[in-house]
């Protein structure tokens, strides 16, 4: 992070016994409030008050908790079971560009229909509610193509990145492992 961008950021200090302090308004916060600076689109880092270490991915990590337990949660375990597994896989990387490019996108359409005016306004909540009843089976349906479309054009560099390899490493004289029966 540069300096620049860490100066205009607010600085919250976490303190070991896990109470928060805003350095702007010199005052401690709870997670409700750090979720409401993301929801206001706010630019904070999170520091340990004793080592400076950057503990924003964890406090947004348990923001996500929090939400996930209480309400409808955005995450089947099925998906957080995948996500899980591909810690540790060499496609870990792809894998965290690949979601954070999709809801970068997903972000780009929101923000696109939120900046629309209808007679003048902005999208409201209430508007988005409405919205959402008449339009969600048509956006779920344009989410899935899109989806699927993703999905062939994954599978595509997979099978163009075999065959590379294939050619890359086919005249080394590799031996062949024999497959194992897993019962």
């Amino acid at each position: 992070m540069s300096s620049a961008k860490k100066n205009a950021d607010r600085l919250i200090k976490k303190y070991p016994n896990r109470r928060l302090y805003d350095t702007q308004t010199s005052s401690y916060i709870t997670l409700t409030d750090v979720k409401q600076l993301v929801l206001d689109n706010e630019e904070f880092t999170v520091v340990d008050a004793k080592t400076n270490e950057d503990l924003s991915r964890s406090i947004l990590l348990q923001i996500i908790l929090e939400e996930e337990a209480s309400g409808a949660p955005m995450f089947s375990s099925d998906v957080l079971a995948q996500i899980i597994r591909f810690y540790g896989h060499a496609m870990q990387g792809m894998m965290g560009s690949y979601l954070e490019k999709n809801v970068q996108a997903f972000t780009d359409i929101q923000r696109k229909f939120t900046g629309t005016a209808v007679g003048g306004q902005p999208f409201s909540p209430e508007m988005w509610s409405q919205f959402m009843n008449v339009q969600g089976p048509m956006m779920q349906g344009m989410m899935n193509n899109y989806i699927d479309q993703s999905k062939s054009l994954f599978v595509q560099m997979q099978e163009q990145m075999q065959s590379q390899s294939k050619n890359l490493f086919g005249t080394f004289p590799f031996v062949p492992v024999p497959p194992t029966d897993k019962k």
